[in-house]
């Protein structure tokens, strides 16, 4: 069993997350624009939050993603990872243990779940902080608050920035 696998297997909870905001913003209108991107609060335990992009020069064939987590501590300061990977290639091939964690998260609730090439929108809808929680709590986070920058590149220039803000609590 794979580390990832015995994380998201575990019946251990520890922390729990939850959403505090999302801020999208394309870097290149003319390659794509967010249709939307929004938090939704439907009552006290349950919020999720959704967003689709709208892409006007189709098929992408290369894709980058940089992310990174950040914690809260007289502004966002790094806190354990600042990673950048191939998507096309990591889709085919997963190889990065704490990407493959983060690819969990989204593919249920996305259609980009399939190796490139993307010939659609792009879509997340109805991700929701429960389902975030029962991932994401089981690994060893301190209180406090977090954010999530990343930046998505098509052919190796930046197209577009989705920053997740995240409390965890006990």
């Amino acid at each position: 069993m794979s580390a990832v696998e015995y994380i998201l297997m575990s019946e251990r909870a520890v922390t729990k997350f939850e959403f505090t905001n999302i801020v999208c913003k394309s870097l290149d209108k003319e390659f794509s624009d967010f249709e939307y991107c929004f938090l939704k609060s439907v009552n006290r335990s349950y919020k999720y939050m959704s967003l689709k992009v709208k892409v006007y020069k189709l098929p992408i064939t290369e894709i980058k993603v940089q992310y990174a987590l950040l914690k809260r501590a007289n502004g966002y300061k790094p806190f354990l990872y600042n990673i950048t990977f191939d998507a096309c290639e990591f889709l085919r091939s997963p190889n990065n243990p704490v990407t493959k964690i983060a690819v969990t998260m989204v593919k249920k609730h996305s259609n980009m779940n399939h190796t490139c090439p993307f010939d659609h929108d792009l879509i997340v809808e109805k991700l929701d902080a429960n389902y975030v929680s029962n991932i994401l709590s089981r690994l060893p986070f301190p209180n406090g608050d977090y954010a999530i920058y990343s930046t998505w590149f098509a052919y190796d220039i930046p197209r577009a920035d989705v920053n997740i803000y995240l409390k965890a609590t006990d």
